[in-house]
């Protein structure tokens, strides 16, 4: 059994990877913490014209036909440069929703133009009100009441809410139920909601994975950077140990996600198991190496001047998004019993 990503997934993440360096630097981050998306949306057109964000897309409509497996790595990539905007909502779950349950009319106006990146999705899952990129979507896609509907996002009411991470906007939504917006009826709408639930956790996991590499990166930089008494902090034996510590418990979350990319692309049995168990580790790690960059930089690393302030953020929320720990080890918990 072959355990490594192919030549063309690795292929494919370092095109992501060359274009977030280019285009979706700190400064655009930071740009979009203050208000101001346009650079954000340049990074976005670009992924778009390199087929990233049509990759779940079947050829018919524009797209690559790719699995959750092949989302990993471009999603790390997406992590590690804390890269604003809905592509997992997009990408991982918001396209493969409306191509499965979208009626002919809704896929022709939506479906093709988000392969191309002309259109950004947002999901709302059964009681979820709160929305991250709503406002700044075109098309949400909601689970009310057993059915599906495809709603513009004009047609949305969506009230700004505060968010931790400023370059993650956040909206309370709420709109009317409208016949012409419903998806397609004879679809099973629990069993495809259900499995977007699972896209969206693999998705957020595969990010926080990227975090992670990002902050303890910013730190071993920092600490070759930083002099005290002459030497760099990063000479230090406590210094070193915390970097060490970060690593490993970045490297032990890596496979786990993986793991669940692999369950979810070949319908394992326990695929939502994996699904969780990648979530609870990509998260715990996040939040870990957040803490060890944080000590590495000291009290400079709390101010929002600092670019691991924002990647703290990011990892603080995604961590809690889509099921935090507690949520995942309670659903791992019903699993087992």
């Amino acid at each position: 059994m072959h355990f490594a990503f192919s030549d063309d997934q690795k292929m494919l993440r370092d095109t992501v990877r060359e274009v977030l360096l280019r285009e979706c630097a700190p400064e655009i981050v930071r740009a979009a913490w203050e208000g101001r998306t346009d650079g954000v949306r340049a990074a976005w057109n670009t992924l778009a014209e390199t087929g990233v964000i049509g990759m779940t897309a079947s050829d018919a409509a524009g797209g690559m036909g790719m699995s959750e497996l092949d989302l990993l790595l471009p999603l790390e990539e997406t992590g590690y440069a804390a890269m604003p905007g809905p592509i997992v909502d997009t990408v991982a779950v918001g396209i493969p929703l409306i191509e499965a349950a979208g009626t002919d009319a809704q896929r022709e106006r939506w479906l093709s133009p988000a392969a191309a990146g002309e259109v950004r999705m947002v999901v709302s899952f059964e009681g979820q009100e709160i929305v991250p990129h709503a406002a700044s979507a075109d098309v949400m896609i909601a689970e009310r009441g057993g059915a599906a509907f495809c709603v513009p996002i004009d047609e949305v009411s969506v009230q700004p809410e505060r968010s931790v991470d400023r370059a993650r906007e956040l909206g309370r939504v709420s709109f009317e139920p409208n016949p012409r917006y419903q998806m397609r009826e004879e679809v099973n709408t629990v069993e495809l909601f259900a499995l977007g639930r699972e896209r969206a956790a693999l998705g957020t996991a595969a990010q926080l994975v990227g975090l992670s590499r990002r902050m303890l990166d910013m730190a071993v930089q920092y600490a070759k950077d930083r002099e005290q008494f002459g030497k760099p902090i990063g000479a230090q034996q406590a210094i070193k140990h915390r970097l060490a510590n970060a690593l490993i418990e970045q490297e032990f979350a890596r496979p786990t996600v993986y793991r669940a990319g692999w369950s979810m692309a070949t319908s394992a049995r326990d695929a939502e198991v994996d699904v969780s168990l990648a979530k609870i580790y990509a998260g715990q790690a996040a939040k870990f190496v957040a803490k060890e960059a944080l000590q590495v930089h000291g009290a400079i690393g709390y101010t929002t001047e600092c670019d691991l302030h924002m990647w703290m953020k990011r990892a603080w929320a995604l961590a809690a998004a889509h099921g935090d720990a507690a949520h995942h080890r309670e659903r791992i918990g019903r699993h087992i019993l």
